[in-house]
């Protein structure tokens, strides 16, 4: 029987504590990955859950993020988005493992069908109702296609989100719908740099004023950063990329829009998926 079948239904706080404490076992790796991503089990308390391990030993050195910082960052991804109170990234912990210290999160099983589709490539010149454009994209043979995502408020709390995180990466890939309506953002890593580094494929909403909710999140969030979760973030990235998390939310209060690319970095990640 798949894990997935076998992992039982928990609240979030349980999820997190059997993340924190289980006993962990690595079940396979997954592919494709440009760092090292185990698929293992946590048993706590007579339950077993799925979930993504990232070993500190396994991620690959970037010329822009000091080495052995991901997982850090991952965890640290996951508190602004507790903060937020939009529940956007799995919960997701730091703690030792068979190959070391890493982060390890929950595992979302996707839902994909046409029905959760949130991108597209469409031979139009424009998008049509309930779809935002993104860029023209050259697909084969010089033909060229538009990219577009949905106009979806889960996409666009995402949107704010990776605008406050600074994410450097947010992929197709990276997009999790889950049963229920709900939607994940994983991969977190590339997070918090105190330079712009916003690269995404939710631009659709950029220039635009930020709806009222976003307002009212980032507001709270301008106040949690001088609490508890700015302490909670400089324990695990350093005091100027908190200092900069203040600075991103500060600049969109008093903007009132979401952010448009910078012009200093490439704007799309690539891939894109």
């Amino acid at each position: 029987m798949p894990a997935s079948e076998r992992v039982p239904e928990v609240g979030l706080s349980a999820a997190a504590a059997a993340l924190t404490e289980g006993e962990l076992t690595v079940r396979g790796r997954v592919q494709g990955a440009s760092n090292a991503v185990l698929y293992c089990e946590t048993e706590h308390d007579g339950g077993t859950l799925a979930c993504v391990y990232k070993p500190v030993a396994g991620e690959r050195p970037l010329w822009d993020f000091p080495d052995g910082t991901l997982a850090q960052r991952e965890v640290a991804a996951y508190l602004v988005s507790e903060a937020t109170g939009w529940g956007l990234v799995p919960p997701t912990v730091l703690r030792d493992g068979p190959y070391g210290e890493g982060m390890v999160q929950l595992w979302i099983e996707a839902v994909q069908d046409e029905e959760t589709a949130l991108l597209a490539l469409i031979e139009e010149d424009e998008p049509g109702p309930g779809w935002k454009a993104v860029v023209e994209a050259e697909v084969a043979e010089g033909r060229t296609a538009l990219l577009v995502h949905a106009d979806d408020d889960r996409l666009r709390r995402l949107a704010v989100f990776d605008a406050v995180v600074n994410n450097a990466d947010r992929k197709g890939g990276h997009l999790l719908p889950a049963p229920g309506g709900r939607l994940y953002g994983i991969d977190h890593g590339v997070t918090f740099h105190t330079e712009d580094k916003l690269r995404t494929l939710l631009w659709g909403w950029a220039g635009e004023p930020l709806p009222a909710e976003a307002l009212a999140v980032l507001k709270g969030l301008g106040t949690a950063l001088e609490g508890e979760l700015g302490e909670q973030l400089g324990a695990l990235i350093t005091a100027a990329e908190t200092d900069a998390v203040r600075a991103r939310v500060g600049r969109l209060l008093e903007t009132g829009v979401h952010p448009l690319p910078s012009g200093n970095w490439p704007s799309i990640p690539w891939p894109p998926v």
